[in-house]
């Protein structure tokens, strides 16, 4: 099996930079200033690696590009006043609020204790997505904190990792960002994966100080894996995870989007037969009996304004429906149709991407509870891997058709929905040899001129065919060459990097997504997001990736 030095800990390396949004120390309203264009595509992505870092002393920050209302910054009920935010407030004018009460578990403080939305405070400098994802995300930092590492920037990528442990500490668990309209959901757990690679980079400079970091972290992680195991991401009794948010109707950051949840009842509405428990009647102008029903049934129009301009001809989306919608957020795959439409019924099914990575976590607690001397914990670990490898064949595996699919523990069956995730297992080092034979096998099923797009189903939206995003390509080009598949996986990197380079010479530009069926950034998304963001981190960082894979594995067979 060939393994290559990006390959780091079984994980994917990332160098993941973003062109966009410069920052600094300008006031919230004043924009960056522009610069010329790079001369070639590698100038682009790494020029792009300073502009995206966010701090506590810089007022771009606060800034929500996806809300209306002016930037606020929220600090734990207990924490005493940082010196950097009181520069802060006085510097970018903006209103420094405490959180209402203590934080301890997920779940404690709800949206309405919160009524103004705003930036959560958070100690260290962390690096941002970029465009309108402002703020320090759960998976994206990952992919982030491993290209920080490629580059060097051990404390950094400390910080980060750090962030997370405040995160857990004060605000009940990881977030899918630091934002309070996020207080309801985490996103796919990558902290232990996190762990691993700093402490690796740690040792290298202090194993004193990395073993005693460790010894802090594993306590944490485990924090974070019991909010996997906890009973909101139980996925019935299959012994398997599920995406889950604990909060109800449509979601607040959706301020900046007027037409997504009326073009999903459109879409709804021009295909009756499909999934109509996702619409509900009601009036358009609601009178109060009316509003109180809703409240129930969709949502509540009388506080949430996207709620209250999500309708059309009378029809409303259900409440079910919005749990699958935010559980589906959670995931990071806003929206395919592998759970339902517009991922309706997300919060129904126990997915093959998600249980994969629970399955590595626990390997990676044995490991942290093996390092730190505790040989009843490192088995128990491994017991609870097993456990869920069991599952997992239980459960996902098809051997019929060589392929993990989503299960649906509601109506108890396997869906046959093809989606990318199916390689995950590779990732993870779930799948035996008979199973990465089948995986193998079915690379084709996926694969376009451009790349591998995310499924076999042409839905519309932006998580489907024919596009394809960086993460799970790259997931799956990792998985496959871990797996000892060199030539699929060259095959994939020589395709994704030649589309991004074409699509470069044309416009200067790296997008968050191509149509990999015509190899092109020019993207057609029927109903939901409709643009392709310029930047892009993960697009950039895979670009990386698979030159340097290309380059590794000169020869290979």
């Amino acid at each position: 099996m060939l393994r290559l030095d990006f390959l780091r800990s079984s994980s994917i390396v990332f160098t993941l930079l973003v062109a966009t949004a410069a920052v600094g120390q300008n006031p919230i309203n004043t924009p960056p200033p522009s610069k010329p264009p790079a001369a070639n595509i590698d100038q682009y992505i790494h020029e792009a690696w300073g502009t995206l870092s966010r701090s506590m002393t810089d007022c771009h920050s606060l800034t929500d590009p996806k809300l209306t209302t002016e930037p606020v910054l929220y600090l734990p009920k207990d924490l005493p006043m940082p010196a950097s935010v009181q520069a802060l407030s006085s510097q970018c004018k903006v209103d420094v609020e405490r959180l209402p009460r203590v934080v301890t578990h997920f779940g404690e403080l709800k949206l309405t204790d919160v009524p103004v939305a705003g930036l959560l405070y958070l100690p260290n400098k962390y690096v941002v997505p970029g465009g309108r994802f402002n703020e320090m995300y759960g998976w994206d930092s990952y992919f982030i904190i491993l290209g920080l590492l490629r580059d060097g920037h051990v404390d950094l990528a400390q910080g980060m990792v750090e962030n997370f442990f405040f995160e857990i500490e004060h605000y009940g668990g990881i977030l899918n960002a630091n934002r309070t309209y996020y207080f309801t959901r985490s996103q796919p757990p990558f902290l232990s994966s996190m762990i691993r690679d700093v402490y690796e980079a740690q040792l290298q400079r202090d194993p004193k100080a990395a073993q005693q970091w460790l010894a802090r972290s594993y306590s944490f992680a485990q924090r974070d894996h019991a909010l996997w195991t906890s009973d909101i991401h139980r996925a019935g009794d299959t012994g398997l995870a599920r995406y889950y948010d604990i909060g109800n109707g449509p979601v607040p950051e959706e301020d900046d989007d007027t037409t997504y949840y009326s073009d999903v009842i459109r879409w709804l509405l021009k295909h009756p037969r499909d999934h109509p428990e996702y619409l509900v009647s009601a009036p358009d102008q609601p009178n109060a009996a009316a509003q109180a029903k809703l409240a129930i049934i969709s949502c509540n129009p009388r506080i949430s304004a996207v709620c209250a301009r999500a309708h059309v001809d009378g029809h409303w989306l259900s409440h079910d429906f919005y749990k699958g919608d935010r559980a589906m957020r959670e995931s990071g795959y806003d929206p395919s149709f592998r759970f339902g439409p517009f991922d309706g019924s997300t919060h129904h099914y126990a997915p093959v991407c998600l249980n994969s990575l629970l399955y590595k976590y626990e390997l990676d607690l044995a490991w942290m509870a093996e390092k730190l001397g505790k040989p009843a914990e490192t088995a128990r670990w491994k017991q609870e891997a097993a456990a869920r490898k069991a599952a997992i064949n239980k459960y996902l595996w098809n051997a019929a058709d060589g392929m993990y699919y989503d299960y649906d523990y509601v109506a108890h069956r396997r869906s046959t929905y093809k989606y990318l995730t199916t390689f995950f297992p590779l990732w993870a080092g779930v799948a035996n040899e008979q199973q990465i034979k089948g995986l193998h096998g079915n690379v084709h099923v996926f694969n376009h001129p451009g790349g591998m797009a995310m499924s076999t189903y042409e839905s519309g939206v932006q998580w489907d065919l024919p596009f394809g995003w960086a993460p799970p390509m790259w997931i799956t080009t990792a998985g496959l060459l871990a797996s000892g598949d060199v030539a699929d996986a060259r095959m994939i990197s020589q395709e994704f990097t030649q589309t991004i380079r074409e699509n470069f010479a044309r416009d200067h530009t790296i997008r968050e997504k191509y149509d990999v069926a015509n190899s092109s950034s020019h993207v057609e998304v029927a109903t939901g997001y409709k643009t392709n963001v310029v930047g892009f981190g993960w697009t950039n960082a895979a670009y990386l990736e698979m030159e340097h894979l290309l380059a590794e594995t000169r020869g290979a067979k």
